[in-house]
């Protein structure tokens, strides 16, 4: 009789680890999967700077020192590690590019070229995938982190070694404020 409640016990704890396990995973493997959300969004980005800067030469020649901080913070967005060193480079990309926005204001034949016009919607269309991108990311780890952090899953945690993930932060002036692409 002992031993049908122990092993009913046993059981009841083996499932219920078994539950906390997969819990854990299906988050982890939810936010890595959100993570690749966002990097395909930001690769997207990356792939219409070029183009975007090519347009621009064409009008506004003598801006060379601001391709080439374009340039360059796309080159340091495209070498971050984790959603820190992102976060930040994603910034300094998003400030090089307002800049490059605002050189072209002073070029009317360059705002009403079809192909610098396409290329404004398709970033500011990447922009707004971005920023839902990154809420469901951000999303994702609050869940991880809290499940992780709870007793007693985080003592499963501890055992598989999922620790907590960084949130993917942006500057506040960028939430409250798209970049403006439009003329």
């Amino acid at each position: 009789m002992y031993l049908i409640v122990i092993l009913v016990v046993l059981a009841a704890i083996g499932l219920w680890i078994v539950m906390i396990y997969n819990g854990l995973i299906k988050l982890k493997v939810r936010t890595n999967e959100a993570w690749s959300d966002i990097d395909v969004q930001l690769k997207r980005r990356y792939d219409l700077i070029p183009n975007l800067i090519n347009t621009v030469k064409g009008y506004a020649t003598h801006e060379k020192e601001l391709f080439e901080n374009v340039t360059k913070a796309r080159a340091n967005a495209m070498n971050a590690q984790n959603p820190e060193e992102k976060g930040q480079a994603e910034n300094m990309l998003t400030g090089a590019l307002k800049s490059l926005f605002a050189v072209s204001e002073n070029y009317p034949q360059l705002r009403a070229n079809e192909n610098f016009l396409e290329l404004q919607r398709e970033l500011s269309d990447t922009e707004n995938k971005i920023q839902a991108s990154r809420r469901f990311y951000n999303g994702n780890v609050r869940d991880l982190n809290t499940k992780i952090q709870i007793f007693p899953d985080s003592i499963v945690a501890n055992m598989l070694k999922i620790g907590k993930r960084e949130f993917f932060e942006i500057e506040d002036e960028k939430e409250k404020e798209t970049p403006k692409v439009e003329f």
